[in-house]
């Protein structure tokens, strides 16, 4: 696989494991990775914003407002997001049971649909992009791929 960094088993610099310097670097291969990830499943269907959202509604319905804040984005935008994922039919609306006054977004199963196939195709790709390693490095992966779970629990 052709990285630009050293290899860190012939001894990167002691430096590397400095926790400013490793963090520097997990958010940057994280932040490359996620962007990379979030590409290869977008497409004709939703948008990688849309997407997001799917994925929030997934876990439970939610208000525009709510949505808008959990995406750290504008009621306008959120706005823009819904009423296309309304369009298409992955998002149902229907009136808040404890607020009349407010609308709440479900996700339909068609939504769910796209959210499984949009899923499998980012890990396809991963898969491939992991099947390229030898098993040494898929087995640093796999050590890392659970220390950042366990760094990101809440």
């Amino acid at each position: 696989m052709d990285i630009d960094a050293p290899d860190w088993r012939s001894g990167w610099p002691g430096e590397a494991t400095q926790p400013d310097v490793l963090a520097r670097e997990l958010r940057t291969a994280i932040m490359r990775t996620s962007r990379r990830l979030r590409t290869e499943a977008s497409g004709d269907v939703v948008s990688p914003g849309q997407y997001t959202v799917l994925a929030q509604l997934r876990r439970g319905s939610r208000t525009s407002r709510e949505l808008a804040e959990r995406e750290r984005v504008q009621a306008p935008s959120m706005t823009r997001i819904v009423k296309a994922l309304t369009a298409k039919g992955l998002v149902s609306r229907a009136v808040h049971p404890q607020d009349g006054r407010q609308i709440l977004l479900s996700i339909t199963p068609d939504g769910e649909g796209i959210l499984e196939e949009a899923k499998g195709q980012r890990t396809a790709w991963l898969s491939r992009r992991v099947a390229l390693l030898d098993e040494e490095d898929r087995l640093v992966l796999s050590r890392a791929a659970h220390l950042l779970q366990e760094l990101s629990a809440e």
